[in-house]
């Protein structure tokens, strides 16, 4: 075929003639023919030796004459495009437009939100002074309730104790006017004999009348006077109670006072100068007491209501001090087993004669005490079983499940509330309820529930101060207990476990307020083998017997138990009573509830 394209190039060669000659079929065949020339070059070196030896003006004509079609096209295609990017450039600038107007309403409503953004900070800025004020005012509130309640609380014992001494009064009052009754009527009668008899006596010794002076009569006899005096003197002895006191030297014999002796309903005779302790605080010994004075020591003691069968049964003090248990049960009806350990106590300080200062303590001031150590909720039963400060020092694990004290917890708060007592020799005031200067471990001590509230006030922790009433927290629980820390304080304010920064706050202010020794051991506690958290829900029961000690429940009753809730070994009676350095630190380490298994005695750690 490429011979065949030669010989066809050839002919065409000799076949064109001149130039100016030359058709429109000619021109594309000498095209073609260039081609096909062009093709049958086999070297692309050969092609570009002829492509430089073409002039450049028939090269640049043939260019142009080649690109004058498409150059048509090319520009068509601009302008289409041109046009098509004018309408894209209209459209876009619209929609900036558009966009441009919706920016500004967006803005508008930027500003407008971010003015009504400041009014609600303003707002809630005049909102939290205001609730910051309800605050401090409900705090102040509160401090003003608690003291209103303590003074309430202080006045309605003060009523019962005031009408208990009232009853105790009139009952004694009734006996000794009875008892005065019963000589003034002897007196009485036998004023009234003697009157007869010297009357009888004159009427015999009188002149008989002898018809010539028979109507004239011997006149009274001064001793006749005399005893009608003396009966009215011994009248006006006698005064009625609830009725104005008669001054015997103002009146005189026979003569009538208004306003002096009144009858009443029921008239009560009474003793002048006479107290009620007069009856039993006397230097005699308790077992030469006669049953009166045996029933007024009951009256003052409390157990008023065991007076009548304690009358008829003891006829002297000695029946009470050689009286068993039972006896007290059966023959005075003592069913109360705190009434009874009250009783067995005193009687045993009497045989002994060793007067304890907790003995000063009254149950009237043991309620106030539930008060300081902020277990309010159980003062009607230790009033009921008539607890006073002795058997605060003798009390049991036993005794408090009596009363209904079950929380492991409120054990541990009476326990710490004992030594504290114990330490400060059962001294009365010993407890702090006013914030003071006092910040030393051994001055927090001796705080309150009250004043641990206003600690806690103190620190900007007002709003979890109230959780605590109830809780038993008190000073002595604080730095005493080695298991009680800020986590425990924590639970016990209701602080929830997220509030981490309230939390540390805690933790931080406990840390300074215990002191380091202090934190230091309860560090050392909390690191020692089979350590357990104090739960606050965790209940105290009864200690099991074991098979060896069935033949000893009747023997043993539950008010004989020495399974005392702050024991103080000899040594530690000894230190507290000289005065020790640290009379504190030997209660560390203690706890009623792991102190009374033995198995886990071991764990605890000793007594330092």
């Amino acid at each position: 075929s490429r011979s065949k394209a030669a010989a066809e190039y050839t002919n065409g060669l000799f076949e064109l003639g001149s130039p100016g000659s030359a058709g429109p079929l000619q021109v594309l065949q000498l095209v073609e023919d260039l081609r096909l020339a062009l093709e049958l070059q086999p070297r692309e070196e050969k092609r570009n030796t002829l492509r430089a030896q073409v002039p450049s003006s028939t090269a640049h004509m043939l260019m142009d004459w080649l690109d004058m079609d498409r150059g048509s096209d090319r520009g068509s295609s601009y302008q289409e495009r041109l046009v098509r990017l004018e309408g894209d450039k209209e459209s876009l600038v619209l929609q900036v437009s558009v966009l441009t107007d919706q920016v500004e309403a967006q803005g508008e409503k930027i500003r407008d939100l971010e003015s009504s953004l400041e009014e609600h900070h303003h707002k809630l800025n005049s909102t939290e002074e205001m609730l910051q004020q309800e605050l401090l005012s409900r705090n102040s509130l509160e401090t003003q309730k608690l003291d209103l309640m303590d003074e309430v609380s202080y006045l309605k014992l003060k009523l019962v104790s005031m009408d208990e001494e009232q009853n105790h009064n009139n009952s004694s009052k009734d006996q000794q006017n009875k008892a005065e009754v019963q000589y003034c009527s002897g007196l009485v009668n036998w004023a009234g004999k003697s009157e007869r008899l010297d009357e009888s006596t004159q009427s015999d010794l009188s002149p008989l009348s002898s018809g010539v002076d028979s109507g004239k009569q011997s006149p009274v006899s001064p001793e006749n006077k005399k005893n009608h005096l003396g009966i009215k003197k011994l009248w006006g002895k006698i005064r009625r109670t609830q009725s104005g006191t008669l001054q015997r030297e103002d009146l005189e014999p026979g003569e009538f006072k208004r306003g002096g002796l009144r009858a009443t309903a029921s008239p009560r005779l009474a003793r002048t100068g006479e107290t009620l302790t007069s009856a039993w605080d006397l230097k005699t010994p308790f077992s030469k007491w006669t049953p009166e004075q045996v029933c007024c020591w009951l009256e003052e003691s409390g157990l008023d209501q065991y007076v009548i069968l304690a009358r008829h049964w003891a006829n002297s003090g000695q029946t009470l001090l050689s009286a068993s248990p039972q006896d007290l049960e059966k023959e005075m009806g003592i069913k109360n087993p705190l009434h009874r350990k009250k009783l067995q106590l005193a009687l045993k300080s009497f045989s002994t004669k060793m007067t304890e200062k907790s003995s000063e303590l009254d149950h009237i001031w043991v309620t106030r005490w539930l008060d300081d150590i902020g277990l309010p909720q159980y003062k009607g039963q230790f009033h009921e079983g008539r607890v006073d400060g002795r058997m605060i020092q003798y009390l049991t694990v036993n005794d408090l499940l009596f009363l209904k004290v079950t929380s492991q917890l409120h054990h541990l708060s009476v326990k710490c509330a004992i030594h504290v007592l114990h330490v400060n020799k059962f001294n009365p005031n010993c407890l702090k309820r006013r914030p003071g200067d006092e910040t030393s471990p051994s001055e927090v001590v001796q705080w309150s529930n009250h004043r641990v509230m206003e600690w806690l006030r103190s620190v900007d922790l007002a709003e979890y101060a109230p959780n605590l009433r109830g809780s038993g927290v008190h000073g002595g629980l604080i730095i005493l207990e080695p298991r009680f820390n800020s986590d425990t304080l924590a639970m016990l304010l209701n602080i929830p476990p997220q509030k981490t920064l309230l939390r540390r706050h805690l933790a931080t202010n406990f840390n300074m307020l215990v002191g380091s020794q202090a934190q230091q051991e309860k560090r050392e506690f909390m690191e020692s083998l089979g350590y357990a958290p104090l739960s606050t829900t965790a209940k105290v029961r009864p200690k099991k017997l074991g098979f060896s000690n069935f033949g000893h429940l009747r023997k043993k009753r539950c008010d004989e138990s020495t399974d005392y809730i702050c024991p103080l070994e000899a040594a530690q009676v000894q230190a507290v009573l000289n005065g020790a350095h640290r009379p504190y630190s030997g209660f560390r380490g203690l706890s009623p509830i792991l102190d009374r298994d033995p198995d886990r005695g071991e764990q605890v750690g000793p007594n330092s």
